[in-house]
C-alpha cells in the first residue's frame, strides 16, 4: 500500500528544525520502502504491505523523536484516502495570489462531517468543505484576515490537524499514483 506521512509542526518558523534526507532515512531504518520527501514541510510518500497503518504511526512517532530529539505526529493516509480529496476539491480552487486554498487533514478524534456546523465561517467570503479525514477551506487572498476560520489558530480543533495548501496535496496525489503504477 502506498501512504504518505504528514508530520505536523516540523520547520515551522525556524522551530523543530527536520532535514529532509535525515527524515527519508529515518523512514527507511523503520523498514518502510520507496522512500520519497516532497517539499520541507514534512511530506513523506513511501510503501509498506506488512503492517496496519496505527503500527506504522507508532513506529515512526518513536523513530523520529529518537532521531531528532523531539516528538512529532505523524498522520497517515493512503492512496485511496487522499484521491477522495482530490475528488472533492474542486478544479477551480488553488493557492495563488488571488485565492488561498488549504487542506486541513483531521486526526480521527476530531474527524467528523459534523465539524463543519461546529466552525464559524462567513459564508459571503469564504467555503469550507468536509470529506472523510479532512476539510477542504477556501478564500479569496483580500478576504483572509476577516476569515472565520482565521479564529481557530491555537484552539484544541487546530491541534488536532495538519495543514497543506491544495497545490501540495494534488502533487502528493500524483506522486502517490505515479508509484502505484511503478
Amino acid at each position: 500500500m502506498t501512504y504518505v506521512a504528514l508530520l505536523r509542526g516540523i520547520n515551522v518558523g525556524g522551530k523543530n528544525k527536520v532535514a529532509m534526507p535525515r527524515l527519508k532515512k529515518t523512514f527507511e531504518a523503520v523498514g518502510l520502502t520507496d522512500v520519497t520527501t516532497y517539499i520541507n514541510s514534512g511530506n513523506v510518500i513511501f510503501k509498506d504491505t506488512r503492517r496496519r497503518p496505527a503500527t506504522i504511526v507508532s513506529a515512526l512517532e518513536k523513530a523520529i523523536e529518537n532521531d531528532f530529539g523531539f516528538p512529532i505526529r505523524v498522520l497517515l493516509r493512503d492512496l485511496p484516502a487522499i484521491k477522495k480529496v482530490i475528488r472533492v476539491l474542486p478544479d477551480t480552487w488553488t493557492n495563488d495570489e488571488k485565492m488561498k486554498c488549504d487542506v486541513m487533514f483531521l486526526w480521527e478524534r476530531v474527524d467528523r462531517k459534523g465539524i463543519v456546523k461546529d466552525l464559524k465561517i462567513k459564508p459571503e467570503i469564504e467555503d469550507l468543505v468536509y470529506v472523510a479525514g479532512a476539510l477542504i477551506w477556501r478564500v479569496d487572498r483580500p478576504a483572509i484576515t476577516r476569515s472565520g476560520m482565521m479564529k481557530m489558530v491555537g484552539t484544541d480543533l487546530y491541534k488536532a490537524m495538519t495543514i497543506r495548501n491544495c497545490n501540495t496535496v494534488r502533487k502528493l496525489a500524483a506522486l502517490m499514483a505515479s508509484g502505484e503504477a511503478g
